[in-house]
């Protein structure tokens, strides 16, 4: 008895403190406050090592990936220029400018980037993009 209740109580303690360490590291990547700081964390989880590429970013940002018909790449609603406006080609609903030069708003909340980097690319790219994909299309649009 008393060496299933060890077993318990050790288990207990490494499930606590698991999810202690997650949630820590979840409320840092969710307190990214400007999109350098969410490109950080998004490259901090890409693996030790891994530097943002813009060009890499805009290759993403351009390319024409086609597992959709209605949305090839990134840009048939945000269009070439990440500095202007577009339009969701399903729904025709305004999409604000990619970059945050022109949209301060862009990047500075994890959760929203987060929601809409899920859905976007599942849409486009036919999966989720990686930590490292959203590090260097982060830093492409910070250049823009």
């Amino acid at each position: 008895m008393k060496s299933a209740r060890c077993l318990i109580t050790t288990l207990i303690t490494t499930l606590s403190a698991a999810l202690s360490a997650a949630l820590i590291g979840y409320a840092g990547h969710a307190a990214a406050a400007s999109p350098s700081e969410l490109m950080a964390s998004y490259a901090t989880a890409a693996g030790p090592g891994f530097t943002p590429s813009a060009e890499r970013g805009r290759a993403l940002y351009s390319k024409k990936i086609s597992v959709s018909d209605t949305m090839p790449a990134c840009t048939a609603c945000h269009t070439d220029n990440p500095r202007q406006a577009g339009k969701h080609v399903v729904t025709g609903k305004a999409v604000q400018p990619m970059a945050p030069g022109a949209n301060p708003e862009r990047f500075t909340d994890s959760k929203k980037a987060e929601k809409w980097f899920r859905r976007n690319c599942s849409e486009v790219v036919g999966r989720e993009c990686t930590p490292g994909e959203k590090a260097d299309f982060i830093a492409y649009l910070s250049k823009e």
